[in-house]
């Protein structure tokens, strides 16, 4: 087995199946303008705002992994909780949700059987603390 590349949830993303070959992360930050007379605008920080990963990759379902990897995404994002997100060095990113997925297929076999997959998946921080998460138990 390959190494993992990045975890979420059950799902592993690794060179043996869906391989990721972009990834973009996003993360704002929130500053509150207050103006003022003769001078530039005071600025207050007023804390985080959204994170966002965004991860695009290719699939090659006769080589490695089989069809059915965009469909196991797809049925974990539907559960609809949060999940956690581990990096293949095994760092915790914090739990994040599942916001789309999305798939192209190309070079089609016989009984349209796809021999590239591309996907996108958009994933979010989710910050809605301890509380929130125990109503999943």
């Amino acid at each position: 087995m390959a190494e993992v590349m990045m975890q979420l949830g059950f799902f592993q993303f690794s060179i043996d199946n869906a391989t990721y070959q972009r990834l973009s992360r996003s993360t704002e930050y929130r500053w509150s303008r207050q103006a003022r007379i003769g001078t530039n605008d005071a600025l207050q920080f007023t804390g985080l705002g959204p994170e966002t990963i965004e991860l695009e990759g290719v699939i090659y379902p006769h080589f490695r992994g089989g069809l059915g990897q965009v469909d196991k995404m797809r049925i974990q994002a539907s559960i609809g909780i949060p999940l956690p997100l581990v990096s293949g060095l095994g760092r915790v990113l914090g739990l994040w949700v599942v916001e789309a997925i999305s798939e192209g297929q190309e070079v089609f076999a016989a009984q349209g059987i796809p021999h590239r997959q591309d996907f996108t998946m958009r994933m979010a921080r989710y910050d809605g603390g301890l509380r929130t998460l125990l109503r999943f138990i």
